[in-house]
């Protein structure tokens, strides 16, 4: 089965989409290890792989590189590793900063370790990849995919998926932008993807998946298409007056980024909950609440998964390490390479309390498309 048949083929579609955030992306993988165990045990294969069952993967920023390598095949114990190869970086930072706190150089050689040559039309992809970007000279948002009829496809399939994730992962302030040639002989200049509304990309990916223009032409309904989407952590947290009122210009600098970040992805989160019957909704704010008793159109046209860990004092003690409560602050930071295992580990016990085998509806059940995979592999 090519990468053209699948996506075009009939019946359900399956989409990932994972969060931009740095360090705590390890949080994410503890997700991914529940979500694959589930998923082994309900079909039945051991050796199942998160592209077997999605039919598009995709990600911003360190959700793109968990991405690419989820649709090149690797399981998330693999993904793992090539995952802390890759956050590596934030370990040691440059002594001239004057461009960035953090080494492209030392990025760049990691994801051409982990992703080699391969471009974006490369076969061994086995599935739906999207990487979301930036591109800064134009401030447009990017959502770059292997879908063979896209309308760029052509344009961008020379580009190497390692430059993609880059881009995808190049924060402004920590590291320097990538040039990519994008057909043509146009030259552009990316950022990360999260300098956008799609550092959480799950609606991107909806849209993409739906809409007239992008080339996948899904189904909507409940049982005709599932979202499955992954944070990075969210801490809640509530300043002092005080501490705002004396914040100094170059504070806010800091804290505007975070806040419309977050405003977007609670935005994402809330439209989604609006068009869907989900399971897992949660409360966005007090006033509209978790959205139960509304739906914005006749019939939902999606079903839709979100999960992450939750981060207060009393989640902590819920999860068995009410420690955290005192490091919350250590926590968030998206840089603290000495956070690892500790990140790996809240969102591994975060995902034992949150991904249910039943939110996964037996309406998006695989068979034939697993069995077409496993033939490709063994071919390659």
């Amino acid at each position: 089965m090519s990468l053209l048949e699948r996506l075009a083929a009939p019946g359900p579609k399956r989409i990932l989409a994972l969060d931009g955030g740095g360090v705590r992306g390890l949080i994410t993988l503890g997700f991914l290890e529940r979500l694959e165990r589930l998923l082994r045990e309900r079909h039945g294969r051991p050796d199942l792989r998160l592209c077997d069952y999605f039919d598009l993967i995709g990600g911003t920023s360190v959700g793109s590189s968990m991405a690419a390598g989820l649709a090149f095949g690797m399981s998330v114990a693999e993904l793992r590793e090539v995952s802390v190869d890759m956050l590596r970086v934030f370990h040691r930072k440059r002594w001239k900063r004057w461009h960035s706190i953090f080494s492209a150089e030392g990025l760049q050689a990691v994801l051409a370790k982990s992703f080699g040559d391969r471009a974006l039309d490369d076969p061994t992809i086995e599935t739906g990849l999207c990487i979301v970007t930036k591109r800064a000279d134009t401030r447009s948002t990017w959502p770059v995919t292997n879908h063979p009829n896209g309308r760029y496809f052509e344009h961008n399939r020379h580009i190497k998926v390692r430059d993609l994730v880059y881009a995808s992962a190049a924060a402004p302030f920590f590291f320097v932008p990538t040039r990519v040639e994008v057909g043509e002989g146009e030259v552009g200049a990316f950022v990360d993807g999260g300098v956008s509304m799609a550092n959480n990309p799950a609606l991107q990916f909806f849209l993409m998946a739906t809409l007239d223009g992008y080339p996948f032409h899904w189904k909507t309904g409940e049982d005709e298409l599932l979202v499955v989407s992954i944070g990075t952590g969210t801490f809640e947290r509530r300043d002092s007056v005080d501490k705002v009122m004396k914040a100094r210009a170059w504070d806010w600098t800091r804290e505007v980024p975070a806040m419309m970040i977050e405003d977007a992805s609670s935005w994402n989160q809330l439209l989604l909950q609006a068009l869907s019957r989900s399971p897992t909704s949660r409360v966005i704010d007090d006033e509209v609440g978790d959205l139960a008793g509304d739906l914005l159109v006749p019939e939902p046209v999606l079903s839709y998964l979100r999960y992450d860990a939750v981060m207060n004092a009393s989640t902590a003690a819920e999860i068995g390490l009410p420690q955290l409560a005192a490091r919350m602050g250590q926590l968030q930071d998206m840089t603290n390479f000495d956070n690892r295992d500790l990140l790996f580990e809240i969102g591994r016990r975060f995902a034992e309390r949150q991904v249910l085998a039943h939110h996964l509806s037996s309406a998006f059940d695989i068979g034939n498309v697993i069995g077409g995979l496993q033939s490709m592999r063994s071919a390659k």
